[in-house]
């Protein structure tokens, strides 16, 4: 899954990306309200993880901003206020859950992994191309009911070539797709990812396409 992170402590916020990229998700870091409200309005992130307490602009307002654009993804609020009457602003405002500071790292991934859970509760129909089937809700791949064991860096290119419908994406938007925006991780992960996929997804009729200087396609392969 890919998640924003907004959180201007930026040891918390390190420390979460982290264990968030440990457990599998692709994380996107942003330490002010201005930046975070800018991003969000065109980042496509499957859940978002807010403090309230942001320089430049409140976590509050960026939220009530999300569902004034109709924009119903999940979010959590993070803060330091444990009063009751904080809370029930917090979830007042649009926010589908509360993590309060300080917090263990193992419940903010619970509270994660509940969130995926509900947000998968309507049916996600699989995407089929060639000879496979992608299912998003479980992130996974299928040649029939056959579930494929792909790594999950691997997994989260092939997600992101998927998304593109055909189109060429750039190493630089791949990398960022897998890691999240900004990760410190050299493009050439990219080439190895592409070739070990193209390996993987070839007896399936499938094929991935290196256009020099520009980047990767994922397409049905021609045959006779």
């Amino acid at each position: 899954m890919r998640i924003t992170l907004v959180e201007d402590n930026v040891g918390l916020a390190r420390g979460s990306a982290y264990r968030l990229q440990d457990a599998g998700h692709a994380v996107d870091t942003l330490v002010d309200g201005e930046t975070a409200e800018a991003f969000l309005r065109d980042d496509t992130a499957d859940l978002i993880i807010l403090d309230i307490t942001l320089p430049g602009r409140d976590g509050l307002s960026i939220l009530k901003g999300l569902r004034a654009r109709n924009d119903m993804r999940p979010v959590i609020l993070l803060t330091a206020r444990a009063d009751t009457e904080d809370r029930v602003i917090g979830l007042d405002a649009g926010a589908d859950d509360y993590l309060i500071k300080p917090f263990e790292m193992a419940e903010l991934e619970a509270r994660v992994r509940a969130l995926s859970r509900r947000r998968a509760v309507p049916q996600i129909q699989r995407v089929r191309i060639g000879e496979l089937a992608f299912d998003p809700a479980a992130r996974q791949i299928f040649h029939g009911d056959q579930a494929l064991d792909v790594p999950r860096r691997e997994l989260a290119v092939f997600e992101c070539l998927l998304s593109s419908d055909g189109r060429i994406v750039s190493k630089a938007a791949l990398l960022d797709y897998a890691y999240g925006v900004g990760a410190d991780v050299d493009e050439k992960v990219i080439e190895v990812y592409g070739s070990r996929l193209r390996a993987r997804l070839k007896p399936f009729g499938l094929a991935i396409t290196a256009r020099r200087g520009l980047g990767y396609a994922l397409g049905v392969e021609d045959r006779p």
